[in-house]
């Protein structure tokens, strides 16, 4: 943890600076771009039977939208009102009315015909339903007998055949808490949350590089430093607040770097809606843009190393400091003799970047004085995302780049409340302020919570899934699922194998505030639905962690509630009693009795109020010492200090950080085939806004690939084109785009028919998001499969011919 405080708020500089402008034309008349005033005009209309609740939320609450940390309109780093369009698109889900009866309950043929964004139009969800094995269509029931049946079915099954999800949609750190707890008094470990999907990756590395699992800077460092790297993470896009924040450091003078396999246009130039003169003219943002290969960051740096090992070669100190590495770091010869075996041809055809660019950027990296790198699932999700951001932390230990001003590692995060879900503990490989694996932190969190946690390591929510499908008898196949939030027909590879998983459940609990489309999956006996507060309807309020380990406290908010909503953290806590036989009496693991049941003695879960919660959390987790005093409007600390491993000092047993080897990661880049990936436009994680990108123009269902690509393929912009493989088929369209060669992009979750199901990560268990494909025009396709189809028909009728059925 470190010792200096963050400093508060900048100021913008209120002279304006042409140089940095996109365009002369007002508000970019004419060009493709957002459109700010329009869709502020859309909130508006959107919200208009509840404006003066949508207003209070937006001046009152934390955003739950990213997780930059937007209290009301301020934040820590600047000056002046902050407010994007991502925020607006978010607001309704907490402003709608109860969907009513009539839709609610209508036969699922119709439901199904909806889209999840159509679902989520239809409004929130007033009280508890059920729809058992056979029924086509929802009814009501009341929370006792809902409470009844999931605590009936939970005590009938083995713990470990039960699992627990938990989304980052607006869940506080209250909940996940709550959660966590429940889970382990339940007898089960199997409890995951979304950064499984998204940033697990980068949490497993820096414990691992330099033994801690956060950001290890802030947003105010990007201010001022020389260079600022993106990895992998287009900010703009996905945390539009973020945009203020590099304009102010463009304004400092910082170099912005962006290494992406595609060119984004909201990295090149963004109109920042709440600074006049960007509103009007633009600004532009990145420096310089590496057209790096899909899953071939890890040469690529491996190029910038080499490169600062010969620059060290020719004058020692000109690209590494030394200071830093022998005072700080271990493993150096070890890293330096694996680079230097590398050569520059394999390194340039791993990456697709030729030597010399990668020795431009290696040159101003090692002139940098300081320098941030932050990065999001252009790195994380791969099934090598663990070696990809410990690779980042060698080029930051090399050159200094940690425990000061202006310097730092950033995992940016996309939701609002997932920094605090493993840090709360749920998680199958945390506990609240620790470890799973700790024998200290065991023993810690069982003098706590007053009972003994199940001993068995748990699994991530995909393989729980899968498990859904093992054989009778099988002592974790699943039985029963409870999710909060989350809709894995639109975020996991393979949809179709997804929903054959879900629907072999015996019992699922969807616990939200909206339906998608995975409740309307069926269900091996029933699938019963729990409706949910937002943070801003939770008695006593609530609190989220940001990407800088900013905890914010949301107060609750007068409005309107819905139906028969309850707090999560008070759902948890009634399942965990009901299961274990009541609150009150501190209790002991006990062993498997004669019928195989297996169970807990009851202990009290249940909390009476919000404030009880934070007051426990500051006992369990001792680095965020302080929420037990947050509960009032604009409260907020943040737990370490403004740099984690500050001076160089890192949580590690020797208290230094670990420079790696880092294996080459085999992309099988083979003759005939591209690289595909996914990337986010118009959309909130996996919630869409829109058919079409607002900054290149393209619709959900196109496939962004290079001009010399296209030309090689005979295809031109708008062609129709399937994009194949063993795992699934693509049906779209070709748009050209500044995208490296040999590489395509599709939008998420659209192109996730292309991933391979079970692929995951071996560290940190994130499921694998790229694939080669063949990319062909939709007309050789059809034609290719009418002759593949001939010559079926053509051999079975041989077959025929052969052996003549009896």
């Amino acid at each position: 943890m470190g010792k200096s405080e963050h400093t508060g708020r900048l100021k913008l500089p209120k002279r304006w600076e042409p140089d940095l402008w996109v365009s002369k034309r007002p508000f970019g008349l004419g060009l493709v771009k957002p459109h700010h005033i329009r869709d502020t005009f859309k909130t508006v209309w959107d919200n208009r039977n509840n404006l003066p609740y949508a207003y209070r939320i937006l001046t009152q609450g934390v955003c739950d939208g990213c997780a930059l940390g937007v209290s009301g309109l301020r934040d820590q780093t600047l000056e002046g009102p902050h407010l994007c369009t991502t925020r607006l698109n978010v607001l309704r889900l907490n402003t709608m009315s109860a969907i009513p009866d009539d839709v609610l309950f209508a036969d699922l043929k119709e439901l199904r015909l909806l889209s999840s964004a159509e679902l989520r139009e239809l409004g929130r969800i007033p009280y508890p339903m059920i729809r058992r094995k056979g029924e086509t269509r929802f009814s009501r029931l009341n929370w006792d007998d809902a409470m009844t049946r999931i605590a009936a079915k939970a005590s009938a099954v083995d713990p470990k055949g039960i699992a627990f999800y938990l989304t980052g949609r607006g869940i506080t750190n209250e909940t996940y808490y709550a959660a966590a707890k429940a889970a382990r008094q339940i007898g089960t470990n199997n409890i995951d949350n979304a950064s499984r999907i998204c940033h697990s990756p980068s949490k497993t590395a820096l414990k691992r590089s330099i033994g801690v699992g956060a950001s290890t800077c802030s947003y105010k460092d990007w201010i001022g430093t020389d260079v600022l790297v993106f990895w992998g993470s287009v900010a703009a896009n996905n945390q539009p607040v973020s945009t203020k924040y590099m304009y102010a450091a463009k304004r400092k003078g910082t170099r912005i770097i962006v290494i992406n396999p595609y060119r984004e246009p909201a990295m090149d130039g963004y109109w920042i809606p709440s600074i006049p003169e960007s509103a009007l003219f633009g600004t532009k943002l990145a420096d310089d843009f590496h057209p790096v290969n899909i899953g071939g960051d890890i040469a690529f740096m491996h190029g910038i190393m080499k490169c600062w090992f010969g620059m060290e070669r020719e004058r020692a100190g000109s690209a590494i400091d030394h200071a830093f590495v022998s005072a700080h770091t271990t493993g150096f010869e070890e890293l330096r003799e694996h680079v230097e075996r590398l050569e520059w041809a394999e390194l340039e055809r791993s990456s697709g970047i030729s030597q010399a660019r990668m020795e431009e950027l290696a040159r101003l990296l090692a002139a940098a004085r300081s320098g941030v790198f932050v990065w999001s699932m252009g790195l994380t999700q791969h099934r090598f995302g663990t070696d990809n951001i410990s690779q980042v932390a060698n080029l930051a230990l090399l050159r200094g780049f940690l425990g000061r001003e202006h310097c730092g590692l950033m995992p940016i995060r996309g939701h609002s409340g997932v920094q605090g879900s493993g840090e709360m503990g749920a998680d199958p490989f945390s506990l609240p302020g620790g470890e799973f694996a700790s024998v200290a932190d065991r023993a810690r969190i069982e003098k706590l919570w007053g009972f003994r946690l199940p001993e068995w390591q748990g699994d991530i929510v995909g393989v729980s899934l899968q498990n859904a499908l093992l054989p009778d008898g099988q002592e974790r196949k699943l039985r029963l699922f409870y999710t909060s939030g989350g809709n894995f027909l639109e975020t996991m590879p393979d949809p179709e194998h997804v929903r054959r998983c879900l629907e072999a459940v015996e019992l699922r609990v969807h616990q939200d505030i909206i339906l998608n489309s995975s409740m309307l999956a069926d269900a091996a006996e029933e699938v019963i639905v729990l409706p949910a507060m937002t943070r801003y309807e939770q008695p006593g309020g609530g609190t989220s962690t940001s990407t800088e380990r900013m905890v914010y406290y949301s107060p609750e908010i007068a409005g309107p509630r819905v139906g028969e909503a309850r707090p999560e953290w008070d759902i948890f806590g009634e399942l965990a009693e009901r299961i274990t036989g009541g609150p009150g009496r501190n209790g002991e693991r006990v062993e498997r009795s004669d019928d195989g049941k297996f169970g807990l003695k009851a202990v009290t879960t249940r909390f009476g109020s919000a404030d009880a919660i934070r007051q426990e959390i500051a006992a369990a987790a001792p680095y965020y010492e302080g929420i037990q005093r947050l509960g009032k409007r604009g409260d907020v600390f943040q737990w370490g200090g403004a740099w984690l491993c500050e001076d160089g000092e890192c949580p590690t047993p020797d208290g230094k950080g670990r420079l790696l080897p880092i294996p080459l990661p085999d992309v099988r880049r083979t003759e005939g085939r591209m690289y595909a990936t996914t990337r986010r436009g118009k959309q909130f994680n996996s919630m869409i806004y829109g058919e079409r990108d607002s900054f290149n123009g393209a619709d959900r269902f196109d496939v962004l690939l290079s001009e010399e690509d296209a030309g090689r393929l005979g295809l031109r912009d708008g062609d129709a084109v399937v994009v194949r493989n063993r795992n699934g088929v693509f049906h779209g369209r070709a748009k050209l785009a500044p995208v490296a060669q040999g590489n395509v992009e599709l939008f998420w979750p659209e192109g996730n028919v292309l991933f391979e199901r079970g692929v995951y990560e071996p560290s940190a268990g994130i499921p694998e998001y790229n694939a080669a494909v063949i990319v062909e025009r939709a007309d050789i396709f059809y034609a290719a499969k009418d002759s593949r189809h001939e010559i079926a028909l053509a051999e079975a009728d041989a077959e025929w011919d052969m052996n003549p059925p009896d």
